[in-house]
């Protein structure tokens, strides 16, 4: 007895100088990790429910530096060209990763100065394209834009470059691929010194990749399909599905030590506003989570109209307000309306969508941040606000629904079922047509959303009503296919 005590508090102490051991090194390591500060605390969305909301940033190299991308060197803007909102619904027990597309143009928002960053004035008649937020004023920069644009409540930022993703890879243990032809996207240097091209050779068929070629996969974008960034998410979801069944199979999520060591392995290339003990709770929280339950959609989008951006991206509505208030709410989406009897259409046309509603939002109370909150909630249900700003006085108590000649009288409408104590009257002032709603000291919130018996899909299933995908899938070959490539390699299949 007294060989076995003795024995038990020497493996006590081995067991206990070795835990220590390892927090130590891991909290040194995890001192390195950047820290966000949250700048502007006022104007921000509502919070719905106990839902938790995490904005991911993927950086591009740091302006000035020159970084190391899959064993070369490449310069480029501090740019976020991967944006994802990654919903967590209460309970913890289904996830979303929504994501932006990159080109999309949004109206410039005010940023403070922060990290080395120029910060930029409001001014929204001008836009801008939504990833070059993050080098205008660094990642609170970015989740203003994405909390005005989508009206989702963001409760932590993480950031993370591509050393980071790299390693991401190879602590979990690569990950499982299968692509249907052979793809080569070589590094070419163009005339003004930039590259293009990711580096990637991979054969067809299923591969075990690791974090090189994992992250040159992520970074294909012209070789492939179409060569539009929006079909690069489309192959990014498929990466991230696969790698989610990696972490889910090895059960990493349900060891806390596991998940310290990862955080301490990214801690040079990860910025974050959450702590080290909230990182590893979050991470814990979803240790029961099944690859069924986690869904990737994209933003609904549409070709930005405007010149000069013809080329780039705007939020299809009202689908992108639908889809961004189910999430805010995390509550089932409205059921697609059908067409109605030709007898009914004189009912039916008294009010508009939301989407084809145009309105200015002035604040008339002198309350701060009431415009912008109002702005907010307004676009999160659909509507185009195409700007906020101060009343010529301040005297108003009740709000006032104000239109110029020539008005749509069904769009008047619809915006006065959002403020039912407001009232209307035509102002000679503005333009014809126009529309905007001026804020009183009485107003606080929108009109609770109208109830109705819950038919349609609910957020537990918006990838049948956004074409996205789930962790289940095994292949995603759409995403991969385009006019330069079906042709050599035949019909998308799944048969890798």
């Amino acid at each position: 007895m007294r060989i076995l005590g003795w024995t038990s508090v020497v493996l006590t102490f081995v067991l206990v100088v070795g835990v220590l051991g390892l927090y130590i090194t891991v909290r040194a390591k995890l001192d390195s990790v950047g820290r966000i500060a949250i700048a502007d605390t006022a104007h921000r969305p509502p919070r719905y429910n106990n839902a938790l909301n995490l904005l991911v940033l993927g950086s591009d190299t740091r302006a000035g530096q020159r970084a190391s991308i899959a064993g070369r060197t490449a310069s480029g803007c501090n740019c976020s060209d991967t944006i994802m909102v990654v919903h967590i619904s209460p309970g913890r027990g289904r996830v979303v990763v929504l994501s932006i597309p990159r080109d999309t143009m949004i109206p410039t928002y005010t940023c403070s100065p922060a990290a080395g960053t120029p910060g930029q004035q409001q001014d929204l008649n001008q836009v801008e394209q939504i990833n070059w937020t993050l080098e205008k004023g660094g990642p609170e920069c970015t989740r203003h834009a994405v909390e005005q644009q989508t009206g989702i409540y963001i409760n932590n930022i993480i950031q993370l470059n591509f050393t980071g993703f790299v390693k991401v890879i190879n602590d979990i243990g690569g990950v499982s691929i299968c692509v249907p032809f052979a793809i080569s996207d070589p590094v070419v240097r163009l005339a003004d010194g930039s590259e293009h091209g990711s580096g990637l050779e991979l054969p067809a068929g299923r591969r075990h990749i690791w974090g090189r070629a994992a992250l040159e996969l992520w970074r294909t974008r012209y070789s492939l399909a179409d060569g539009t960034d929006t079909a690069r998410i489309a192959r990014d979801q498929y990466l991230m599905a696969q790698v989610l069944k990696g972490v889910l199979h090895s059960g990493l999520l349900g060891k806390p030590t596991a998940v310290y060591k990862v955080l301490g392995d990214l801690a040079g290339s990860i910025s974050t506003d959450a702590s080290t003990a909230d990182l590893v709770h979050m991470a814990s929280s979803l240790s029961g989570l099944s690859s069924g339950h986690v869904q990737f959609v994209t933003a609904p989008f549409a070709p930005y109209p405007y010149p000069p951006f013809q080329e780039q991206l705007a939020f299809a509505q009202p689908q992108a307000g639908t889809l961004f208030a189910a999430l805010a709410h995390d509550v089932r989406l409205p059921k697609p309306a059908r067409r109605k009897a030709r007898r009914t259409v004189g009912v039916l046309a008294r009010t508009l969508s939301p989407s084809k509603v145009k309105v200015t939002v002035l604040n008339g109370s002198g309350i701060r941040g009431q415009a912008a909150a109002a702005a907010t909630a307004l676009t999160s249900r659909g509507f185009l606000v195409l700007g906020t700003g101060n009343a010529t006085s301040t005297g108003y108590t009740k709000s006032v629904i104000q239109y110029g000649s020539g008005a749509d009288p069904r769009a008047v409408l619809t915006l006065k079922e959002q403020f039912p104590s407001a009232t209307t009257e035509q102002a000679s002032t503005l333009a014809p047509g126009a529309i905007q709603v001026v804020l009183g000291t009485s107003f606080s919130q929108l009109a609770p959303p109208v109830k109705s018996k819950p038919t349609g899909p609910s957020v537990s299933n918006l990838t049948q009503s956004f074409a996205g995908i789930t962790g289940n899938v095994s292949c995603r070959n759409s995403a991969f296919y385009g006019a330069n490539t079906v042709a050599a390699a035949g019909p998308a299949s799944c048969a890798c």
